[in-house]
C-alpha cells in the first residue's frame, strides 16, 4: 500500500535503509589499529579520553587493538633511575627495567576501557609473543603470533598491547629502541592485515616542516610512502622509521591523527604519487641538529682506503651518514663523513687511536657544530632545477655548503648549525610550501 501510493518516498526510504545495512557491515569488518604515544596517555585524564575514542569507534562497529606507550616522561625516569645503581646499565636487565612503563599503560588503559562498558583485555609483547632478535634496548621484531588478539577480538573484546617491547628466543624481555611503539602498532596491523593502522600522538599529522619553527608550515593531506621515509631518516620525529619502513614493506595502511582533537582526517600515507591529493614538486623540509663532520686528511688516495677509515667506526656500531672523498692529489686525498652527534667523541676516539696510526693519515679534525637540512619530494623525478634553487637560496642568504648529498627524491646539505632555522624558513618560502596545493 505504502509503495503504491508513495513510489518515490518508499524508494528513498528503502536506499537509506539499504545504505545503513551495508554500512554496519563494513564496520563489522573493519579491523583498526590504533597506536598512542606518551603523551597521548601521560594522564589519566588522557587514558580515559583515549578510551572514549575507542569507544566511539566500537560503537561503529569497528575491531580495534590498542597498542600504548608508556606515559610521557616514564620511560627517562626509568632509565635515570637504572644509571643511579650502574653507570652504564647492563642492556638485558635495562629493558626489564623499562618495558614496565608500558604494562603500567595497558593495564590503566584496560581499565578505562572497562569503565565505558566495553570488553577489554591487556597484553604485554611476551604475551601477545611479539618475537624479536636478541639486541636489547634496539631489537627487531622477527615475527608476532597473533591468535590470542584473533580470539579475543572475536569475542568482541578490545585487545591492549604494550608497544616498544618484545622477547626473544631465549625468553628474555626486549625493547625496540626509542619510538618503537611506532613499530609495534604498524608490525601487530600487518600481522592482522588490519584495514588501517591510525598513529595518534600529540600532532595533527605531517607537516612541510616543523611548525614550531616555522608558523606557516602546512599539515599535509597525503604523502608517499617514499616520501615519509627520507623525512623519518633525514630528521622528522613524527614516526619512528623502523615503523615506516615496515608500513611500506607489508602494505600497511597508515594514518597520522592528534590524540588532543576530536576530528580531522589527519595525514594519509600512501602507496601511490597521486597527484590529485598533493600536486607540491616539494613535499617537506627536514632537518637534523644532531650532526657532527669528521674530516681524516692526507689520507692514501689507494684502493680499500675508505674501508680501512670506515670499517672499525662499523665495528663500534657507529652509523655513518653522509659522506665525500675529494680528488686524490699527489698520491693522497682528504675524506668527510658525518656521524651522530651523540658519537662524535667515540669516533673521533677511534680514528685518532686505531685509523690514523694505521693508514698513515695526517690528521683527523671534528666539527660538531653543524646540522642537516634536507627537501624532499617525489617531484624531483619530473622536475629539473631544484637543486640550483636550493643552492641559490642559501647563497643568498650568505649560508656555506659544507657536504651534499642526494637520491631521487631528496637533496640534503651540511651547514653550520648556527644557520639551521633560518636555511630552514628560507627554504620553505622559496618551495612556495607555505601555500595550499591548487
Amino acid at each position: 500500500m505504502y509503495q503504491r501510493k508513495h513510489p518515490s518516498r518508499f524508494l528513498r526510504l528503502l536506499e537509506v535503509q539499504y545504505k545503513a545495512v551495508f554500512r554496519r557491515a563494513d564496520n563489522i569488518v573493519a579491523l583498526i589499529v590504533q597506536k598512542y604515544g606518551g603523551t597521548s596517555v601521560g594522564s589519566p585524564e588522557r587514558i580515559k579520553n583515549v578510551a572514549q575514542r575507542v569507544a566511539k569507534y566500537k560503537a561503529q562497529g569497528h575491531q580495534v587493538v590498542v597498542v600504548v606507550s608508556a606515559m610521557s616522561g616514564e620511560t627517562n625516569r626509568l632509565i635515570a633511575l637504572s644509571k643511579e645503581i650502574q653507570k652504564n646499565p647492563d642492556p638485558r636487565e635495562l629493558d626489564v627495567v623499562i618495558s614496565t612503563g608500558e604494562q603500567v599503560t595497558i593495564g590503566l588503559v584496560a581499565m578505562a576501557l572497562m569503565e565505558q562498558g566495553l570488553k577489554a583485555k591487556s597484553y604485554t609483547g611476551a604475551q601477545v609473543k611479539i618475537h624479536t632478535d636478541s639486541a636489547f634496548t634496539k631489537a627487531r621484531i622477527a615475527s608476532i603470533d597473533e591468535e590470542n588478539i584473533r580470539t579475543d577480538l572475536a569475542n568482541d573484546c578490545v585487545v591492549v598491547v604494550a608497544g616498544f617491547q618484545g622477547m626473544d628466543e631465549a625468553g628474555n624481555i626486549t625493547t625496540l629502541g626509542r619510538g618503537g611503539s611506532d613499530t609495534t602498532g604498524v608490525a601487530i596491523a600487518a600481522a592482522l592485515r588490519a584495514d588501517e593502522c591510525q598513529i595518534y600522538t600529540d600532532v595533527d599529522g605531517v607537516y612541510t616542516t616543523d611548525p614550531r619553527m616555522v608558523p606557516e608550515a602546512r599539515r599535509l593531506k597525503s604523502i608517499t610512502f617514499e616520501e615519509m621515509l627520507e623525512m623519518a631518516s633525514l630528521g622528522s620525529k613524527v614516526l619512528q622509521i623502523r615503523s615506516v619502513e615496515f608500513a611500506g614493506k607489508y602494505k600497511v595502511k597508515l594514518r597520522v591523527l592528534s590524540s588532543f582533537a576530536d576530528e580531522g582526517e589527519g595525514t594519509l600515507i600512501t602507496f601511490e604519487e597521486n597527484d590529485k591529493m598533493e600536486q607540491a614538486i616539494i613535499s617537506g623540509i627536514a632537518f637534523n641538529r644532531d650532526e657532527a663532520k669528521i674530516t681524516v686528511r692526507g689520507v692514501p688516495d689507494k684502493p680499500g682506503i675508505a674501508y680501512q677509515i670506515l670499517g672499525p667506526v662499523s665495528e663500534a656500531n657507529i652509523d655513518v651518514d653522509m659522506i665525500i672523498q675529494n680528488v686524490g692529489v699527489d698520491g693522497s686525498t682528504d675524506f668527510s663523513f658525518t656521524v651522530n652527534r651523540n658519537e662524535f667523541t667515540r669516533t673521533m676516539d677511534i680514528l685518532k687511536g686505531q685509523v690514523q696510526p694505521h693508514i698513515g693519515a695526517r690528521e683527523v679534525i671534528g666539527d660538531n657544530k653543524t646540522a642537516k637540512v634536507s627537501v624532499v619530494g617525489v617531484g624531483m623525478r619530473s622536475h629539473v632545477g631544484i637543486a640550483s634553487k636550493m643552492f641559490r637560496t642559501l647563497a643568498e642568504e650568505g649560508i656555506n655548503i659544507q657536504m651534499i648529498s642526494t637520491s631521487e627524491i631528496k637533496i640534503s646539505v651540511v651547514i653550520e648549525e648556527k644557520y639551521l632555522e633560518l636555511a630552514v624558513r628560507i627554504l620553505h618560502k622559496a618551495f612556495d610550501l607555505d601555500q595550499e596545493a591548487i
